[in-house]
């Protein structure tokens, strides 16, 4: 069973006093499901589960008076024994609640009863189109958590590194000092085999199990299928067709020698006004995250971003791979990366950021000056360069010798390196980019 960092947070929504009912909000097939349902049979004397997707016609329970003893009566009434009511020892999970909006609706009354905890899982919540929003979004009576795909540190979990090992690391890149080659040749390895296998729960376990990647890539290619399904399926009839394109024109976008999304890319002649709102129904589905440009590279990054500027990246490092052509995963497990090695990498680190939390930011002038992300680290504005193989960081170091024109702390240097320091600028080997948690 894959450990996940989701369980301790829902045993920290437990442990809250008055809590709220809970929505645990993500892209399809990340683990919500399970997570949720490992949580609640461990942490509660009875699990009453409903899945809507799967049984629509649980719907009707909440299609009338949403007053709790009456919803509770006919859930006994459909259910039988398999849901009993004790106040305090019952958790009611409501699986896939998109597909429900009058249990979402119902979630302010389950507040202000409290006699009963209630979790709620969606893969589209908010997604436009989608066509099954709620009246009355609880505003206020509901705690909403997003849940991603395995990120690095849980795919480490999976493939036997301990809590102790991954101290070690913290220390060797805290104390700026080289990580024992045994265990440096062990992680450049793990993070070329998350590159291909990803987060996905399904890919993980079958990697972990046997390591056959070509049923990884069935797995993974089988789930970018399922957006695409769900792209037809859900969205409106004049985004179908738009929504497709731009997800399959991920690719395409980050080969690009300048990475910026360009909607001409999708179709020829397109424009922002025909797709930029099928771009915000992927992003929404949680499948992909934006990197904005920086008109500045300085604190607040929020600020300084331009909302029109940004760049594209795949939230799960293993469906983009599964999107380029055959032989990618065998190329990046030995290490031969050809002209996609920036994209690849770029993403890769997309990757680990967007699933620490962070909002993903880059800086790029018309003159030239190119910088893969900017973030926030230890309280100032911080480069961060991904080099693949070449170690130059010729924009970083222009902008870091002009502190009269740009306010930045440092810069990090991600590659195939050990941990060392050069003046300002800090170089680190690429698995290590999620220990950079500090804010």
């Amino acid at each position: 069973m894959l450990k996940r960092k989701i369980e301790q947070r829902l045993v920290e929504w437990k442990n809250t006093p008055g809590h709220k009912p809970l929505i645990v909000k993500g892209c399809r097939q990340c683990g919500k499901t399970f997570s949720v349902l490992e949580f609640a049979r461990k942490n509660y004397r009875h699990v009453v589960y409903l899945n809507f997707f799967e049984n629509p016609d649980y719907a009707s329970v909440f299609a009338g008076s949403l007053e709790i003893d009456n919803i509770i009566m006919l859930l006994s009434a459909l259910l039988g024994k398999e849901a009993t009511f004790e106040a305090g020892q019952t958790v009611l999970v409501l699986d896939e609640i998109q597909d429900c909006p009058e249990a979402r609706t119902a979630l302010k009354f389950f507040r202000i009863d409290g006699r009963y905890d209630v979790i709620g899982t969606g893969s589209l919540l908010g997604v436009k189109g989608y066509g099954k929003e709620p009246k009355s979004v609880p505003v206020g009576s509901e705690t909403v958590i997003d849940m991603y795909p395995l990120d690095f540190e849980e795919f480490l979990w999976a493939n036997g590194l301990s809590e102790p090992v991954i101290a070690l690391l913290q220390k060797a890149l805290d104390d700026e000092t080289p990580v024992p080659e045994a265990l440096h040749s062990r992680m450049r390895q793990l993070l070329l085999q998350y590159a291909v296998v990803g987060g996905m729960p399904d890919a993980v376990q079958t990697f972990v199990d046997d390591r056959q990647m070509d049923e990884v890539l069935r797995i993974q290619r089988d789930i970018v299928r399922s957006y695409e399904d769900d792209m037809v399926k859900y969205a409106e009839k004049k985004d179908k067709s738009r929504i497709r394109e731009c997800f399959q024109s991920i690719p395409r976008q980050l080969a690009k020698e300048n990475k910026k999304f360009q909607y001409s890319v999708v179709h020829k002649g397109s424009t922002a006004a025909q797709y930029a709102g099928s771009l915000q129904w992927i992003e929404d589905a949680g499948i992909i995250a934006r990197c904005y440009n920086l008109s500045i590279p300085e604190l607040p990054l929020d600020g300084n971003a331009e909302q029109d500027t940004f760049k594209v990246y795949m939230r799960d490092m293993g469906l983009f791979v599964s999107m380029l052509e055959d032989g990618t995963q065998y190329d990046i497990l030995q290490g031969n990366l050809y002209g996609y090695k920036g994209a690849i990498f770029e993403n890769l680190v997309a990757d680990v950021f967007a699933k620490m939390g962070r909002k993903l930011y880059y800086f790029h002038k018309d003159s030239g000056l190119e910088v893969d992300f900017v973030i926030r680290y230890k309280g100032a504005c911080t480069l961060v360069e991904v080099k693949a193989a070449s170690g130059n960081i010729k924009s970083a170091k222009t902008i870091l010798n002009h502190p009269e024109k740009y306010h930045v702390g440092g810069a990090i240097k991600l590659g195939d390196y050990n941990v060392g320091r050069t003046g300002p600028v800090l170089t680190l080997p690429l698995y290590m980019a999620f220990l950079l948690r500090a804010l």
